[in-house]
């Protein structure tokens, strides 16, 4: 009899590809995936500590998964995992802990037998079996792990590809490098290999991701450059449209951007975390760029894509950030051509330099600042849709809202929803023409 699984998801694209890559290689080992944690005999938590939501989310997620389906064996794993493991191994119905460090042994695991497993809840009494928690330093490790993420609103539309995990960066706010350990990448062949297959099976719009997309390549022998890797995929795949998830500011090059205005097939779409508008913050924040050469890849990519789409991160509220320098970011925000805004409120990651630094804003305050950023962001989203009312775009279909039979939404290059009028299969390109504005989409003209 087979073991039955369901992977329960948190976090951010790259987490999504590791529990891809779990998934496949529990087939690969003749388990069946269960539609729902419920029906499973094992559940793998697959967890984020970006913010102390993200924790919290992780444990009630587990305490409800036991709560209904308290037979399941529940693997905890991800970046909480390797961050704290023993948050997880004390709560009940956890039979295994796995850091990100040991995330490739986990379809190993789970395929053992029922009485192999071991409670990790035996942490919080005397003497855990050693094998219920594997964690150890994840700068030991060098594994690479991911497959294409075709399931959500990516299904038969939008894969998304790690081609790069981990971060050799130590921005003061970020506990991401210390649970995923140093940046390394997916072979430049296996790359083209991995697009060339999604190609086969219908697929026409690739986003490529990573913890730091960008450093691809520097860690491999001999060295891989970024540009060089974009090219191969151009020159040796059909693919019709890549797109990248996100790419720090101090990679987005000249030559980059000329490539990108170069061909339609590659998405006019860079999303640049941004952090602070505040030079006083980024230092303090470790980012390795001031708001001069920010602005200035903003304009670059504006000399050469008018029309991009442009979104950074901000984070609300870092320590010792006064109301000058918050007045500071919104300032240079409203300056600059974006065309929406990622906001996060700062949460205190323990480990990290910024959780030790003094005058920490209080919570009340970040939470008004954060509303205040999210607001600049939504009327720069509003003024960008408006723009293109009376364009022609040319748009990909994704999967129809069984509650909105009328329309197919679709996605345009650079990142604006359209609504098409009617039923229209997913994954088909249409070349609309914007008619007008509602909510957070454009409407195409029928």
């Amino acid at each position: 009899m087979t073991t039955t699984f369901y992977i329960e998801q948190f976090g951010c694209r790259a987490t999504q590809a590791d529990a891809a890559a779990i998934e496949r290689q529990l087939l690969e080992r003749g388990c069946t995936a269960a539609l729902d944690a419920a029906s499973a005999q094992v559940v793998v938590v697959n967890t984020c500590t970006v913010t102390a939501a993200a924790d919290r989310q992780a444990r009630e997620a587990i305490r409800k998964i036991h709560a209904r389906n308290p037979a399941a064996r529940i693997a905890a794993t991800g970046c909480y995992a390797q961050r704290a493991p023993e948050d997880l191994a004390a709560l009940p119905g956890v039979s295994w802990v796995v850091g990100n460090s040991h995330k490739a042994d986990i379809a190993s695991l789970v395929a053992l037998p029922a009485s192999d497993f071991v409670p990790a809840t035996a942490l919080a009494g005397a003497g855990a079996a050693p094998q219920s928690v594997l964690v150890d330093d994840i700068f030991a490790h060098s594994h690479f792990l991911s497959a294409p993420v075709t399931g959500g609103e990516a299904n038969h539309t939008r894969p998304t590809l790690k081609i790069q995990d981990g971060c050799d960066l130590r921005c003061s706010y970020c506990v991401i490098p210390f649970v995923r350990g140093k940046s390394r990448s997916m072979p430049a062949d296996q790359v083209v290999d991995e697009i060339r297959k999604l190609c086969e099976s219908g697929f026409r719009e690739i986003v490529l991701s990573g913890i730091n997309l960008g450093t691809w390549g520097r860690d491999l022998s001999p060295r891989g450059e970024f540009l060089d890797l974009l090219r191969r995929i151009l020159d040796e795949t059909p693919l019709e449209r890549l797109r990248l998830s996100s790419i720090e500011p101090q990679d987005v090059t000249q030559d980059l951007v000329a490539l990108f205005a170069s061909t339609k097939r590659l998405a006019d779409h860079f999303h640049m975390p941004l952090q602070s508008g505040c030079d006083g913050i980024l230092a303090a924040m470790h980012r390795w760029y001031r708001t001069a050469h920010y602005a200035r890849r903003v304009e670059l990519i504006r000399e050469y894509l008018p029309h991009a789409a442009i979104g950074g991160d901000v984070i609300a509220g870092f320590p010792g950030e006064s109301e000058a320098q918050h007045a500071e970011t919104l300032e240079f925000i409203a300056r600059l051509s974006f065309t929406y805004l990622h906001v996060f409120s700062y949460s205190l990651r323990p480990g990290t330099k910024a959780a030790a630094l003094p005058n920490q804003v209080p919570g009340h305050v970040i939470k008004r600042r954060a509303r205040e950023l999210r607001a600049l962001g939504e009327g720069k989203a509003a003024a960008f849709r408006e723009s293109h009312v009376g364009r022609s775009l040319r748009v990909l279909t994704l999967r129809r809202d069984p509650d909105a039979p009328d329309f197919t939404p679709a996605l345009s290059s650079n990142y604006v929803r359209v609504q098409l009028p009617g039923a229209h299969d997913a994954n088909t390109f249409h070349d609309v023409r914007a008619g007008y504005t509602e909510g957070s989409q454009l409407v195409a003209a029928s």
